[in-house]
């Protein structure tokens, strides 16, 4: 099934100018990818490579280097489904798209990226410290380097500053951009003049205060856009920290209409989405897509995922970041970082064969459609999101000096 929807963003007309204003860009202290694009080279059999790399003086070069499926290219160009990624280890966002059959692969500096939202203008993305809104462009998107011929841009524009909240998913709800705020416990608006304003929190929470209790992560959004319809947490504790104790199977989904636990037995949970009358949501310690009837969840009696959850598939790594579009859903898998916190997760019987990357999943027929893995440079995926409609996107973030990309001056036409 071929399902295109090109998202109707509105571009302001104006006046743009860009300049490329870097060859290479330096990389973090920690060894974070900085170069903005890596195309393909020579295909194998089976799949493809591509190496991207960002030398600069009194900087270790950190390669970039990554496989895909040989059919990624052509499934985006023809379901025209680019996607875009957040690596909070890396400090990048990430967009994969194809142009002429060949795959295109860029990275822009957000600080600790992580949760990742489409909206009606463009795309927000938060960071560190901040959400960023980033409203789209197409008149200046062929004009930007590299890589020209992109079909769409997005461009960094402003920023709300939260401060230091462990910021989570992001999701367009009712008109409005929300923030799940792991620290404080709760999904949040963002307006002036506040750092934050509280709209919801589960019911076995009892202040919105600093101290990461439940390790609330995702939530998905009723399909009529218009309320909060569940969340993911990591448990169901009001102490701080207490989501610690079980990490097996202590995860959990919580009806957001009433505040309880609807279902039980998840390995840290995330990304819940619900998708053509199905919920869709990851258990990420088992490495699973999950799929649940949400005409038999309670709000009297959680019942476990053991009973109720349909595995759609067992996946190579840590799964945390979905989206779904028509028949296909994109799956983000990090590889286990340290024990303290990923330690005894059943993954970790897994953890020599554990991938980071990308997958496409077909949701009805059940099996890989495509994939892309980092072999080096990226190990953790926080988001995944797609962009229906464009196959070549490009981002062009806050910082310039240390993104190869274009500095861009939008003005109002004279």
């Amino acid at each position: 099934m071929k399902e295109i929807r090109r998202e109707a963003w509105e571009t302001p007309n104006v006046s743009a100018f860009s300049r490329c204003t870097m060859e290479t860009g330096p990389t973090d202290a920690g060894g974070a990818p900085t170069t903005s694009s890596a195309a393909a080279e020579t295909p194998r059999p089976a799949d493809a490579v591509g190496v991207a790399s960002s030398p600069q003086a009194g900087l270790r070069p950190v390669p970039v280097r990554f496989e895909f499926s040989d059919n990624l290219p052509r499934l985006i160009e023809e379901l025209q489904l680019a996607i875009v990624l957040t690596t909070y280890q890396a400090g990048r966002v990430v967009t994969i798209g194809s142009c002429g059959g060949e795959l295109q692969v860029g990275f822009s500096h957000f600080p600790q990226a992580m949760g990742l939202a489409r909206t009606p203008a463009g795309l927000a993305v938060a960071s560190s410290d901040a959400v960023w809104r980033l409203p789209a462009n197409r008149e200046i998107a062929a004009s930007l380097r590299p890589e020209a011929g992109h079909d769409i841009a997005f461009l960094a524009r402003s920023c709300h500053r939260t401060g230091p909240v462990l910021a989570h998913d992001l999701a367009w709800c009712a008109g409005e951009l929300l923030l799940v705020n792991t620290l404080f416990n709760c999904v949040v608006g963002l307006e002036e003049p506040w750092s934050f304003t509280p709209r919801w929190r589960p019911a076995f929470i009892s202040a919105t205060t600093p101290g990461d209790r439940c390790h609330l992560n995702g939530v998905a959004v009723s399909s009529d856009g218009q309320r909060l319809a569940y969340a993911t947490a990591h448990g169901a504790g009001d102490v701080e920290n207490s989501w610690r104790q079980d990490k097996v199977s202590g995860g959990c989904l919580i009806d957001a209409s009433s505040g309880a636990v609807v279902l039980t037995g998840l390995a840290m949970p995330h990304s819940p989405r619900l998708h053509r009358g199905q919920l869709v949501l990851l258990d990420s310690g088992q490495g699973r897509l999950l799929a649940v009837d949400p005409g038999r969840l309670s709000s009297v009696e959680p019942q476990g995922a053991d009973s109720l959850a349909e595995v759609i598939a067992e996946l190579p790594g840590f799964c945390r970041g979905l989206d779904c579009w028509g028949p296909y859903a994109l799956v983000g898998l990090s590889q286990i970082r340290e024990a303290a916190v990923f330690g005894g997760l059943p993954l970790q019987e897994r953890h020599g064969q554990l991938r980071c990357g990308v997958a496409l999943v077909h949701l009805e027929e059940r099996r890989l459609a495509g994939w892309l893995w980092f072999n080096s440079g990226v190990e953790e995926i926080f988001a995944a999101s797609f962009l229906p409609g464009w196959c070549h996107p490009v981002v062009v973030g806050p910082d310039s000096a240390t993104d190869q990309n274009s500095e861009v001056w939008i003005v109002p036409p004279e």
